[in-house]
């Protein structure tokens, strides 16, 4: 079983990746912002880091695979030539100092041991666009889209005067002056004339033109724009040109792709300025980080003059030939990264203290606020973690408060301000009952939490419908926490053998459900009653039970040793019913579950209440009524090959993601960890492997690479 630190980190990850792909497709397919996107790139840094250092985490559809969402079909959709990439974040010097470490390593093992000179560019915050030159000729302007399929928007970029409709062609003379040698002045001149070239940057909506079209709006009482990025991509986005032009807009370009023979990201800004763009004037040459630095602070104090609003700066590696050395991990480059100012502070008032109820019943508290506009984003909650934060704050209601934007999907209660009381403030106190069900709440022993003790609360229920769903636990597609909550509130399900007598009739009445979106639930829901063992242990919900552990339960169910009484063993074979797996885990000691491999006391108590609650024993005899079965998983019988021996993973794979090689694991019969002892067999090594490669050579564990690795479960 993972560790408590690391269930944490997980079902923080898993988190992360639901609001960050909702937040994502409001912002690029939506055009809605309901947070900044400095709050957005926080909670996308966290995410980035949390997998670099736990990377036995990282899915093929976390965000931080891929760019985008896809494109809205309000335009016509266009394939980029070179996909359009999405950079990682760094909020301090020590984030820039690892970037740095990380691309030396690679520079190194390439025969290249050198510190790279840096290109360091403003990040301004407005709309990215690619414009595609055929001939000289602008033919094509698109939206980055998903990063490989944009939106054809080319009349709408026609409106920018800083756009060239045509490239100016630079004289020989003036290449050789900006420094280009006669075969790169050759190539470039041949180039725009007979073959393509692409050209990206940013659209923005200026401060002052910004302004101006509010203050008309107020008057012709239109919507406001909420900020100028905002107020850039609506003005891409509108389907008569002509709104277009009234905005004004800006183009700054900042990336040119072609047959250019450039060696420089330095020459590439020249060139633009040549061939008729506007460029960032304050853009400049860095020799080491150190002057990356420098560069960033002057920046962030003079940000507030700037014409345009930006959100920090982007360090590129200048030599274009180290770009193909250090290349891209996931789908975001390793030789650039963006550098983005610190999280916005600011002042408003605690009005009251919600309580949350978690799917475990835990309570959390939190603030309901005052709203308060913090960069262009108008704020009313914030988190306040638990009653100790509350406590160690000297929080009460009505007290001024600094709130701060950083890596949590709501802000966060930094700092209280007592000098500014007024005597009228209110002590925050924990509810005694519960405020869903009206169960009773009491402080868990030895935790800082309170729990609703009603094991029939609302909000309990809920989570653990929604949990039986999900995509690590039974998988039921189409079956999302909105659908179920619909589906709950209209008294359609109370549990999870509900889910199995919902019939096509019963979901066409309801709002938003069409024919075909009902038809397809019922078909998903009928697709998942045969399900694993471990994925149905998982979705039962067992407090501290999480998927290694419903991996572990499975397996013991599957070949058990024999219990006290000695009449039970061997390995389960045919068909298996639902009271096989109760008749088996109700017949376990407290003491027969502890002795399972890296099943702890609290565990084990939490296994063994479960299995004696009569309500969830009336539940899985519902399920079974319903028709929904257990099948056996050849990948946890333990046998094969790999029998007796145990692995643990770190690092990147190149030829199969981390669950496929766990799964080849468990099929060939071995055991995968979390962690390494003096007792794992093998540390397989990926790409940037981390600490587990490290104490693996100190206890002197074999390390295998991903070649051999390959080998063994051939």
């Amino acid at each position: 079983m993972l560790n408590t630190a690391k269930n944490l980190i997980k079902q923080r990850i898993a988190k992360l990746r639901e609001e960050v792909d909702r937040y994502r497709y409001e912002y690029h397919v939506l055009d809605k912002s309901e947070i900044s996107d400095a709050a957005l790139d926080s909670l996308k840094n966290e995410l980035f880091k949390l997998e670099m250092e736990n990377p036995e985490f990282i899915t093929p559809d976390s965000p931080t695979q891929r760019v985008g969402g896809e494109p809205l079909a309000k335009f016509k959709k266009f394939r980029h030539a070179y996909r359009m990439y999405s950079l990682f974040d760094a909020f301090n010097e020590e984030d820039m100092r690892d970037w740095q470490d990380r691309n030396a390593k690679i520079l190194a093992d390439s025969g290249t041991a050198r510190t790279p000179q840096y290109f360091i560019e403003l990040k301004v915050d407005g709309l990215a666009m690619s414009l595609e030159y055929k001939n000289g000729l602008l033919t094509v302007g698109a939206t980055r889209g998903d990063g490989e399929i944009g939106e054809d928007v080319t009349q709408n970029i026609k409106t920018i005067e800083a756009v060239p409709l045509s490239l100016r062609v630079p004289t020989e003379s003036e290449l050789k002056k900006a420094g280009f040698s006669l075969a790169q002045i050759k190539l470039i001149l041949k180039t725009i004339a007979d073959n393509n070239i692409y050209v990206r940057g940013e659209v923005v909506m200026t401060k002052k033109v910004f302004e101006e079209l509010n203050k008309k709006y107020k008057k012709e009482n239109k919507p406001l724009l909420a900020n100028p990025r905002n107020g850039a991509a609506g003005s891409i986005r509108q389907l008569d040109p002509k709104i277009t032009a009234e905005r004004n807009l800006d183009f700054y370009a900042y990336e040119i792709l072609g047959d250019l023979g450039l060696e420089k990201q330095s020459e590439k800004r020249e060139l633009l300025r040549l061939l008729g763009f506007k460029v960032i004037k304050e853009n400049k040459i860095c020799e080491n980080l150190e002057d990356v630095f420098s560069f960033y602070s002057g920046i962030e104090k003079k940000r507030e003059k700037l014409i345009f609003e930006i959100d920090g700066t982007v360090a590129k590696v200048n030599d274009l030939k180290l770009w193909n050395i250090l290349g891209m991990v996931g789908k975001g480059p390793r030789y650039m990264m963006a550098y983005k100012f610190p999280a916005t502070q600011t002042t408003t008032i605690l009005k009251k203290v919600n309580w949350q109820v978690g799917r475990t019943g835990i309570l959390t508290p939190v603030a309901e606020l005052e709203p308060v506009e913090v960069t262009g984003i108008t704020v009313t909650h914030a988190t306040l973690h638990n009653m100790d934060e509350i406590e160690r704050l000297g929080l009460r209601i009505g007290d001024t408060v600094i709130i701060e934007r950083a890596g949590d999907v709501i802000p966060k209660v930094i700092q209280v301000l007592p000098k500014l009381r007024t005597g009228k403030e209110k002590k925050i106190e924990v509810p005694k009952i519960c405020p869903i069900c009206g169960g009773t709440v009491e402080r868990v022993e030895g935790e800082v939490a309170y729990r609703c003790t009603s094991k029939n609360c609302f909000a309990i229920r809920l989570r653990n419908l929604a949990h039986w769903t999900s995509k690590s636990a039974v998988d039921i597609e189409g079956l999302g926490k909105k659908i179920v909550e619909q589906l709950f509130k209209e008294g359609l399900i109370a549990d999870i053998a509900d889910f199995y007598s919902l019939t096509e009739g019963d979901l066409k009445p309801l709002e938003r459900f069409a024919e075909k979106k009902a038809k397809n639930i019922i078909e998903s829901i009928n697709a998942r009653r045969e399900i694993d063992i471990s994925r149905f242990i998982y979705g039962l919900g067992i407090r501290h039970v999480g998927e290694e552990t419903a991996i572990t339960l499975a397996k013991e169910f599957l070949s058990p040793p024999p219990l006290k009484g000695g009449d039970r063993g061997g390995l389960i074979k045919g068909e298996i019913s639902i009271k096989h797996i109760v008749d088996y885990f109700s017949k376990l000691s407290f003491e027969d579950i502890q002795r399972m491999k890296d099943v702890g006391p609290i565990v084990a108590e939490s296994i063994f209440d479960w299995w004696h609650d009569k309500k969830n024993l009336v539940i899985l005899e519902k399920l079974e009524k319903n028709g929904v079965s257990l099948k056996t998983e050849e990948r946890l019988a333990g046998s094969g090959k790999l029998a007796g021996l145990s692995f643990v993973l770190t690092g990147t794979l190149a030829g199969l993601t981390r669950d496929e090689a766990k799964d080849k694991i468990r099929e060939l019969g071995g055991d995968v960890s979390e962690s390494v002892s003096k007792n794992t067999s093998f540390v397989v090594a990926g790409i940037e492997p981390g600490s587990k490669k490290d104490k693996a050579q100190k206890l002197g564990v074999k390390i295998l690479d991903e070649k051999n690795f390959l080998e063994m479960i051939k």
